[in-house]
C-alpha cells in the first residue's frame, strides 16, 4: 500500500483562508525576508510570504502584484504588507484584477518612478498577524520540521514540504536517514492519527516499509 506518486501534484501557495476541517491550512507559508546576517534572523524568522511587486503599471503609483496566495486576491486580506527593503510597511489604498494580471495603488507610491524602484520587492506579513487556523485545521508553515512516527514507534523522517493533490493535500517527508522522501496523504482518521505542534511531532499510520511509489 502507498501513496499516489508525484506527477500529480503541484505546489499550493501561500496563504490560503479556506480551511478544511483536519486538513493542512494556509499552503506552503514559510519564513521570508531578504538574505540576512545572523544577528538580524530573529527580526525575520517570523515573516510568512505573500508575494512580491513586479514593477510600476500604469501612472499613479500603481504596481503590478504578484500573489502566492490562493486564490491570488487572499493576498489584499493581508495589511499592511512588510516589505523587504524600504519603505518596510506598505498599505493598500485599492487593487483590481486587471487581464491576466493584480495591479495595485499604495498609500506609499505616488509616482510611477517609485513604483518601479520597488520591483522585486517581496511582500510578507508577520506570522502573529495570521488569523488562527482553527480547530483541526493548521497552517502548512507550522507542518514544515515536524518529526513523523508510525503507530510502532519508528521515526520515518521529517516533513520538508506539503503538496496539494487535489482532493486532499499530501505530507512530504525527508525521510531519516535521508533516504529520498516519502509522500502520505493528509487524511485525519485514515493516514495521520494525530498532529501535536507542542510536541513538534506527527503520527501516522504507515509502516516504514511503505513507499509513495508502491
Amino acid at each position: 500500500m502507498g501513496g499516489a506518486g508525484r506527477t500529480d501534484f503541484r505546489a499550493r501557495q501561500p496563504p490560503d483562508r479556506r480551511s478544511r476541517p483536519g486538513q493542512a491550512r494556509g499552503p506552503g507559508l514559510k519564513p521570508a525576508g531578504p538574505a540576512v546576517s545572523e544577528s538580524e534572523n530573529s527580526e525575520f524568522e517570523n515573516r510568512v510570504e505573500l508575494g512580491r511587486l513586479n514593477g510600476a503599471w500604469g501612472t499613479g503609483g500603481w504596481v503590478k502584484v504578484f500573489s502566492l496566495t490562493d486564490p491570488p486576491e487572499n493576498i489584499f486580506d493581508y495589511q499592511p504588507w512588510r516589505t523587504s527593503g524600504p519603505p518596510g510597511l506598505l498599505h493598500v489604498r485599492q487593487w483590481r484584477r486587471q487581464g491576466p494580471r493584480l495591479v495595485a495603488q499604495l498609500d506609499e507610491v505616488t509616482t510611477r518612478e517609485q513604483a518601479e524602484s520597488l520591483h522585486g520587492m517581496t511582500l510578507t506579513i508577520d506570522r502573529s498577524e495570521l488569523p488562527g487556523a482553527g480547530v483541526g485545521s493548521y497552517y502548512w508553515h507550522d507542518l514544515i520540521g515536524l518529526a513523523v512516527y508510525n503507530r510502532d514507534g519508528e521515526p520515518l523522517g521529517e516533513v520538508s514540504g506539503l503538496l496539494d493533490a487535489g482532493a486532499h493535500d499530501v505530507l512530504e517527508i525527508r525521510r531519516s536517514g535521508g533516504e529520498g522522501v516519502l509522500l502520505i496523504p493528509f487524511v485525519t482518521g485514515h493516514f495521520i492519527d494525530k498532529v501535536d505542534l507542542a510536541a513538534g511531532r506527527i503520527d501516522v499510520d504507515w509502516l516504514a516499509e511503505w513507499s509513495d511509489a508502491d
